[in-house]
C-alpha cells in the first residue's frame, strides 16, 4: 500500500521544462552551468526583460543536476564524509566514531520571497522548544535549507539592501553565523546564489553589484522563426509534460555527465602564468576596482576548460567568460548603466592582441 501512495506521489511532483530544451539565451545558461561547476565563482546576477524565461531557465538547471548524499534528517544536508560540508553535530557524530544513516535527494532549489525577513533567512531560536521544553534550540532558515544547492532570488534589485548583503556574504564564505538570545550557531551554506532582475525596476547598488561573480544579460528574442520555435515547445510540454520530458531525457543526462566530469577534472585544470598576467592587465586597463574580477575571470576561465574536457586554459576560454565576469565592474557612478560588454571585449582584444 505505502508503495503504491509513494508511486502515486510521484506523478503528483510538478514537472520542470528540461534545461536542454531552452531555445536562445545562451549567456544566462552558461553562466548558470559554470557556477554549479564551480560555486566559489560567486553566483550570477541576470537582468533582462519580463517573459525571458529567467525563473524558467533556474529551475531547470536545479531540476537537471545529479541527486546529492546526505545524512538522513540532517536540516543543514550535510556530507557523510566531507568535513567541509557538515554541521557540527554531524562532526561530532563523525568524531564519536557514531553510526550515521545516509540517504539521497535532489539538488534543494530555494526560492527567496521578496517579504523574508533576516530571521526566516538566517534562522532564529526555535519559540515551540523553548516554551515547551525551556531549552534554548536553533531553528534553521533558509540558508540552511540552500546548503549544497541554489538560492534564487527573483527581483533581486527589489531585496533590502542588508539582507542581500547577508546572501552575498554567506555566498562567498560558504558559512552563515548566527547570534541570536544567547545562542550561537555556525553552519555550512555553500550554495549557488542567483539573482535575476528586471532593469526597468531599478538595478543594484554598484558594491553588491560587483560581489556577484557573474552578470548575464539576456533579450527578447527578435527572430520571428525562433520566437515560433519557443511558443510551440512551451504548448507542446503544457499538453504533455511527461512525454516531452521523456524526449529530452537522453539529452538531459548528456550535459549532467558532463557537468559531473567538469566538476571532477577542475582541480586538475591549469592557467598559464603569461595569461594570468594578461587577464589581470585587462582588469587594470578599465579600472576594476579590487582583486575579485581578476579573481572570478581567473576561475571561470577553468571551470569553462575543464567543461569542455580540457585541462590547460586557452585565449579562447578566457575570450568566451572575460564579458560575464568584467562587464559589471566597471560602473563607478549608480546612474551609470551597466556596459553591455563591448569595452571588456575592446580592452581583451588590444591586450591578448587579437585582431577582428
Amino acid at each position: 500500500m505505502t508503495i503504491l501512495i509513494t508511486q502515486d506521489l510521484k506523478k503528483f511532483i510538478t514537472p520542470v521544462f528540461p534545461f536542454t530544451a531552452i531555445v536562445g539565451q545562451e549567456e544566462m545558461k552558461l553562466a548558470l552551468q559554470l557556477n554549479v561547476i564551480d560555486p566559489k565563482i560567486g553566483g550570477v546576477m541576470i537582468m533582462g526583460d519580463r517573459g525571458t524565461g529567467k525563473s524558467t531557465t533556474i529551475r531547470a538547471i536545479a531540476d537537471l543536476l545529479p541527486e546529492i548524499e546526505i545524512v538522513k534528517n540532517d536540516p543543514f544536508n550535510s556530507h557523510p564524509s566531507d568535513l567541509d560540508l557538515m554541521s557540527n553535530e554531524v562532526k561530532l557524530a563523525v568524531q564519536n566514531n557514531e553510526e550515521l544513516e545516509n540517504d539521497r535527494m535532489k539538488i534543494p532549489m530555494v526560492d527567496l520571497p521578496l517579504g523574508a525577513t533576516e530571521d526566516r533567512v538566517c534562522g532564529t531560536i526555535d519559540i515551540e522548544k523553548a516554551l515547551t521544553e525551556g531549552v534554548k534550540a536553533f531553528e534553521p532558515g533558509l540558508l540552511a535549507k540552500a546548503n549544497r544547492g541554489l538560492l534564487y532570488v527573483d527581483e533581486v534589485n527589489l531585496l533590502d539592501d542588508h539582507l542581500v548583503d547577508i546572501l552575498l556574504d554567506s555566498a562567498a564564505s560558504g558559512w552563515n553565523t548566527v547570534e541570536r538570545e544567547g545562542i550561537s550557531i555556525r553552519h555550512p551554506a555553500r550554495f549557488v546564489l542567483v539573482g535575476s532582475g528586471n532593469p526597468e525596476e531599478g538595478e543594484l547598488r554598484p558594491q553588491l553589484l560587483d560581489r556577484f561573480g557573474m552578470h548575464a544579460e539576456i533579450r527578447t528574442v527578435k527572430d520571428p522563426i525562433l520566437r515560433v520555435k519557443v511558443v510551440e515547445e512551451r504548448t507542446s510540454f503544457d499538453q504533455s509534460p511527461n512525454i516531452w520530458i521523456e524526449n529530452y531525457e537522453a539529452q538531459q543526462q548528456e550535459l549532467r555527465d558532463k557537468i559531473v566530469a567538469a566538476q571532477e577534472l577542475l582541480p586538475k585544470v591549469e592557467l598559464d602564468y603569461n595569461l594570468r598576467v594578461k587577464i589581470s592587465e585587462v582588469c587594470s586597463q578599465l579600472d576594476v576596482d579590487g582583486l575579485r574580477g581578476d579573481i572570478v575571470t581567473n576561475r571561470a576561465a577553468k571551470a569553462y576548460a575543464a567543461y569542455n574536457g580540457r585541462d590547460k586554459v586557452t585565449v579562447n576560454d578566457i575570450a568566451t567568460i572575460i564579458t560575464l565576469c568584467l562587464r559589471h565592474r566597471l560602473r563607478k557612478d549608480p546612474l551609470e548603466s551597466i556596459d553591455s560588454g563591448d569595452k571588456v571585449s575592446k580592452v581583451f582584444k588590444d591586450i591578448f592582441e587579437i585582431e577582428d
